[in-house]
């Protein structure tokens, strides 16, 4: 297939791009920063250069590759301005979706997170609702635009939704050159008991490659271990070098309660790390 990559170069594309080009598919990637084009062209795919935030360029990429399937992995999560990775979700999202419209794609494949769901008891599936009423300000505005991205992406015919847990392992927060091994190294990390599910960055392309023959709806991309914070941050500090002499005991936020895999492991998907208690030591 003719595929376009929307962010081929973040730390799922790098991953991803490969995968499908081995698969014999014609890959486009696109950035926004131009010293991203060898990368992207050294992974064997051709690189355009778009800004999400430009709408007529991302049509002009759009068009140039007349795509059959376009993967949406666009984020802004290096400068952890968490309002414009929102409004990527959002205007990029807006745009790309036209763009594919207007080209009579058929399929999409988009990023999406698995920690958007309203509280409750264990591990969310893929029927519990968004939690678009929740109270905290901030929350608010990262699930309206998740929420937003899901609904725009709906409306290609056919629509895979991948709800990422955190991610972990090359060129991520949770690798031992990252934002949190240094947040950990400085001491300004503390657990509580609120759950998270993870998955590496390996697995969360493999399973966007999948993606291509899934029903069309939303899937969670987690590993098989849902954890508390007072779990999984020792050993992710160990991994990284740091020992935790103590760790806070809050109970954390009501939604905080991790994601069921189930659906996607029932189409095939199998994460190659199951666990980020040996993920977090063999992912760096």
């Amino acid at each position: 297939m003719n595929i376009l990559i929307a962010g081929a170069s973040g730390a799922v594309g790098r991953m991803l791009v490969p995968r499908l080009v081995q698969a014999g598919h014609t890959v486009t990637g696109t950035t926004h920063r131009p010293e991203n084009i060898q990368v992207i062209e050294s992974l064997g795919a051709k690189a355009l250069v778009a800004d999400a935030f430009d709408r007529d360029a991302t049509f002009a990429a759009v068009r140039e590759t007349s795509p059959e399937v376009v993967i949406h992995q666009l984020t802004s999560l290096g400068s952890r301005v968490f309002a414009e990775n929102s409004r990527i979700r959002v205007e990029g999202t807006r745009h790309l979706v036209d763009a594919a419209r207007e080209a009579g794609v058929k399929r999409i494949i988009v990023q999406s997170i698995a920690w958007a769901y309203q509280p409750g008891n264990g591990p969310a599936t893929e029927n519990v609702p968004l939690d678009v009423e929740s109270a905290d300000p901030s929350r608010k505005r990262t699930v309206d635009a998740v929420a937003a991205l899901e609904e725009t992406a709906a409306e290609i015919p056919e629509h895979v939704i991948l709800r990422y847990g955190l991610f972990y392992g090359p060129g991520t927060w949770y690798t031992s050159g990252g934002y949190m091994a240094e947040e950990v190294r400085e001491g300004r990390m503390s657990a509580n008991k609120g759950v998270s599910s993870f998955v590496h960055v390996e697995d969360a392309a493999h399973a966007a490659c999948q993606a291509l023959d899934w029903p069309s709806g939303a899937y969670n991309i987690v590993d098989d271990e849902p954890a508390r914070g007072t779990d999984w941050l020792p050993i992710f500090a160990e991994s990284v070098g740091v020992s935790l002499l103590h760790t806070a005991a809050g109970e954390g936020q009501p939604w905080e309660r991790g994601a069921a895999n189930a659906k996607a492991r029932g189409l095939g998907w199998k994460p190659l790390y199951p666990s980020w208690r040996t993920g977090f030591r063999g992912s760096h």
